[in-house]
């Protein structure tokens, strides 16, 4: 399905980054990145474009050669990493910011990735972190369309135990990003510090 939505010429949700993710790069420590479900990169060039070492990783081939040409058309580099995350392993602290954006996993595999998402921050590390809630189902604007792959304030609360949420909120916001994603979104968004 993913390589398929690339596969087209314009950007699936565009060239720009995640309006939250933006609203906190000042949050970001300068160092390694690590981008989950970066897709056609619009979140790692960014991230990168602001000096970070960025590691973006996907399921989809297509779209990572699509983030290494937009991060060429920028002027930065990105290391793109193309497997799925059950495959990925997220070593201990080895990342002092990890981004996890529209990362729609089934719940078994997403409780893992976020366990080790708070193992592999550093001391003083951060997760970012904006998903779909079980509401998006019914405003239809994007998203995945089975209400276990979306996710609650409650459950991350609970997935990410260990690190201090800075940012905890469950609201219904604007995203306009491409053709995929556009119109008011019910979204959960987290930021979580690891101590």
């Amino acid at each position: 399905m993913w390589d398929e939505r690339y596969a087209a010429e314009e950007y699936a949700y565009g060239k720009e980054p995640n309006d939250f993710l933006a609203a906190n790069i000042a949050r970001i420590p300068p160092g390694k990145v690590l981008c989950l479900c970066d897709g056609e990169g619009r979140n790692g060039v960014y991230l990168a474009q602001q000096g970070c070492q960025v590691t973006s990783v996907d399921a989809s081939a297509v779209g990572l050669a699509k983030a290494d040409a937009l991060a060429r058309e920028r002027g930065v580099s990105l290391d793109t990493r193309a497997m799925d995350l059950a495959q990925f392993v997220i070593a201990p602290k080895s990342w002092d910011a990890i981004i996890s954006i529209f990362c729609h996993v089934p719940p078994q595999l997403r409780a893992i990735v976020h366990q080790q998402c708070v193992a592999g921050l550093r001391p003083g590390g951060i997760l970012i972190l904006e998903a779909y809630t079980p509401k998006q189902l019914q405003l239809k604007t994007g998203g995945p369309q089975n209400v276990e792959m979306t996710m609650t304030l409650a459950g991350l609360e609970q997935e990410l135990k260990g690190l201090d949420f800075v940012h905890a909120l469950e609201c219904e916001r604007q995203v306009i990003e491409g053709r995929y994603h556009h119109g008011t979104g019910a979204v959960v968004q987290v930021i979580g510090i690891k101590p």
